[in-house]
């Protein structure tokens, strides 16, 4: 059509703006193409150019020539793409250029409602006082009917207003009148029952009154009611049946309630997650949006882009992204941002972690350490189904990249949890890495330690985390602490159980 007017790139983007409903999105999308593979690409060409004048072809037995933008030479569906593309990136283009192409749109001497509302919204976000309002005068009109229709007045009041009058109908009449509706163009009708209300000569009869509602557009307060109430009926009778997860808003939805700037940053990192190009500062920088997010954004834009089903050979490109954000992101969105990227994949560990998920992790951890104990180590903590792969991923966060506080802390944890054996794994890293314990929690974790004893005489990790409290931490048991643990060490049956009560005796000097 007329695309020898534009260059290459500007190609791609009438393609796609003329490529159906969801061309403004299409387009979004071949515009960061052309903006990562050319970081200086710019939109002014392709704004001027369709602001240009061009001679359409005349029509037959036209007398003259008239000329209009190129834009106003487009169809209709381009045109609400195009505005619906303008709208998403408005922020990143001159207000001028974007003024200058809704100038050429209305001269369109046939507009479409649609493309006009568009074009009166984007220029509010541009800042232009606009007092036009969105909807069409035609539209107003009819509302003000509408509502002058609805209008209550003495005698009759409601919907009668907006009803036509009643005519009455025999039996016959309003067979044959169902008749004639298989030759002629089906309406809505209504059928309002009249009581009497305290006639004697009437008593219970009523009255079927027959009326035209609004001529096909409206529908009858007694039918709408009745399909609410079954679409409700069926609705809760759908959710009963319904498995919970199934209930959960598909991410489209929920990427809906967030802001314009948002949805685009998510459009950009969905893009940037799905190539396998390498990553320059333009694609890092996008992942600045987690600075504007609240901790329910981050949640919704977690979902949207999910995180959780990522790949692996990703994570790393992903988290070296987000730590060099500055400044550092604040504590509920790394917590969130965490638990969405990384929980899963942990608890699903059936085998040692993969080097990409060591890496995403202990660099995450080493940067955020508070997110990283509750989000995801608690987390995994609590789990009664943990093994071997978990506990070895979480023995090598505790040795290389958390301090004394957050083990101290990490230790408090499992008095809450039930112990198996890979729990006592983790307890034993927690102990040989040396928290600072006061004499409360040495008090707290020996009474675990006892109570826990009966159900581990024959676990060789139970025995090495006595072992290791009656040698590196021998200055802090006390008399109650020695009776305790000797009755402890009777129980165990295990090869070190000599070990164990030979170091018991050597703690002479108890408090």
């Amino acid at each position: 059509m007329f695309l020898s007017r534009f260059d290459g790139q500007s190609k791609l983007l009438v393609g796609s703006l003329m490529s159906g409903a969801s061309g403004g999105l299409r387009a979004l999308d071949v515009f960061h193409r052309q903006q990562r593979a050319n970081p200086d690409m710019s939109l002014g060409p392709f704004i001027e150019t369709l602001c240009q004048d061009e001679v359409p072809c005349p029509h037959p037995g036209a007398q003259t020539l008239t000329v209009k933008p190129l834009v106003c030479l487009f169809p209709a569906l381009f045109k609400q793409n195009l505005l619906s593309f303008i709208y998403l990136i408005h922020s990143v283009l001159p207000p001028t250029s974007v003024l200058c192409l809704l100038k050429c749109l209305s001269q369109d001497p046939h507009p479409n409602p649609w493309i006009s509302a568009l074009g009166r919204q984007l220029r509010r976000s541009l800042g232009v006082h606009d007092e036009e309002p969105l909807y069409t005068p035609l539209c107003s009109q009819r509302l003000k009917e509408l509502s002058q229709r609805l209008v209550v007045s003495g005698e009759t009041g409601g919907w009668a207003k907006c009803l036509t009058g009643p005519t009455e109908e025999s039996g016959s009449q309003s067979a044959s009148g169902l008749s004639e509706l298989g030759t002629q163009r089906k309406r809505k009708v209504s059928f309002v029952t009249v009581d009497s209300g305290g006639e004697e000569e009437t008593g219970q009869q009523s009255k079927r009154i027959k009326m035209d509602v609004c001529g096909n557009e409206c529908v009858s307060a007694e039918e709408q009611n009745a399909n609410e109430e079954t679409s409700e009926r069926l609705e809760r009778d759908a959710r009963a049946e319904t498995p919970a997860e199934e209930l959960q808003p598909a991410p489209g939805r929920l990427c809906d309630s967030l802001p314009e700037h948002i949805k685009v940053s998510v459009l950009q990192i969905k893009e940037l997650l799905e190539n396998q190009t390498e990553w320059d500062q333009s694609s890092v920088d996008v992942f600045k949006v987690l600075n504007d997010c609240d901790p329910a954004q981050v949640e919704v834009l977690c979902t949207s882009l999910s995180l959780s089903d990522l790949p692996e050979q990703m994570l790393p490109k992903l988290c070296s992204s987000v730590l060099t954000l500055t400044p550092d992101l604040s504590y509920s969105t790394t917590a969130t941002l965490i638990k969405s990227l990384l929980l899963d994949k942990v608890l699903s560990l059936s085998e040692p972690a993969s080097r990409s998920l060591v890496t995403a992790v202990t660099s995450l951890c080493s940067h955020y350490p508070r997110p990283m104990c509750h989000a995801l180590i608690g987390q995994v903590l609590m789990e009664k189904n943990i093994g071997n792969p978990q506990a070895e991923l979480l023995n090598r966060l505790i040795e290389s990249c958390l301090d004394s506080h957050y083990r101290l802390l990490l230790l408090q944890v499992t008095f809450k949890v039930a112990w198996s054996e890979a729990v006592l794994s983790i307890i034993h890293s927690l102990l040989d890495s040396k928290p600072d314990l006061n004499e409360e929690v040495f008090t707290q974790f020996t009474a675990q330690l006892v109570s826990q004893g009966p159900q581990f005489t024959k676990s060789v990790k139970f025995a090495k985390i006595m072992l290791t409290v009656l040698t590196k931490y021998s200055s802090h048991v006390t008399a109650p602490h020695k009776h305790s643990l000797s009755g402890c060490l009777t129980l165990n049956e295990t090869f070190l159980k000599k070990s164990l009560q030979a170091a018991l005796k050597r703690i002479a000097h108890t408090k």
